[in-house]
């Protein structure tokens, strides 16, 4: 796996199917840290590190989300191509669920070997314009939409160093979800889980099961007590739910 790119925080990286895990807008690969070491030692958990953050820093941020998009799932192929045969799954949470969808998306077009299952938490469906109202968002917007979702410590927000190298990855990840506009087509083949918390003010119980239009290949719904950053207090949970997903059949029901 690309170094760049990807980042593991459990050694011995694990034998069994590897899960790909996407942030959310802002977040860095660490926002997995915790669900790497709750998860089973024999699957391999990678986080995505999206440019412009912590050692990604001095990278500029991508602004469009179809960008990011081609660039991790070109690495992600190249990734598939050094590793034949093990199966893997993709993880996203909120702007994470549609960069790992649309990822999903691109290498099913380019004929490669489809994920065991697409696990996207914490977003609406595709086609749901829910995060059109971004790409006219402000500094002040985003950081106040931040603070509401309470996704990050408030502490960290109001210290002026640590706003300065934050902001420009939360502003990049707003424009991206802002702007992006699903491009249509028919459902992946690719089983889908969708997670959420019950007391998410960004998507609803019902927003989260509409997912189950763009998968042919099963659904599931997974509700948990929280808010938007619900998986954040409860790993343990979570890793439960997608145990049960990556280790089911590839054609369950």
């Amino acid at each position: 796996m690309n170094s760049t790119w990807f980042r593991r925080y459990t050694t011995p990286a694990g034998n069994g199917p590897r899960l790909v895990c996407f942030p959310h807008a802002g977040g860095s690969a660490t926002a997995y840290k915790a669900l790497a070491h709750a998860l089973p030692t024999d699957l391999d958990v990678v986080s995505v590190q999206y440019p412009g953050r912590q050692d990604r820093f001095g990278e500029a941020p991508f602004t469009d989300l179809e960008r990011l998009v081609e660039a991790v799932s070109g690495e992600l192929a190249r990734a598939l191509a050094a590793d034949p045969g093990r199966p893997y799954a993709l993880f996203g949470h909120s702007m994470g669920a549609l960069v790992a969808y649309e990822t999903a998306r691109r290498l099913e077009r380019a004929g490669l070997p489809a994920p065991r299952r697409l696990f996207v938490s914490g977003r609406g469906t595709p086609d749901n314009p829910s995060g059109a109202h971004y790409r006219y968002y402000g500094d002040a917007d985003v950081l106040a939409e931040v603070r509401g979702l309470s996704g990050t410590d408030r502490t960290l927000l109001d210290n002026p160093e640590i706003l300065e190298m934050v902001l420009p990855a939360l502003r990049a990840d707003y424009r991206a979800v802002g702007t992006y506009t699903w491009s249509g087509g028919g459902p992946l083949a690719v089983p889908v889980t969708a997670l959420t918390g019950d007391r998410d003010p960004v998507v609803t119980v019902a927003e989260a099961r509409a997912w189950r239009e763009h998968t042919t290949g099963g659904f599931a719904l997974e509700v948990f007590p929280g808010g938007h950053f619900y998986l954040d207090d409860q790993p343990e949970r979570i890793a439960a739910a997608v145990t049960g997903g990556l280790l089911a059949p590839a054609a369950a029901p």
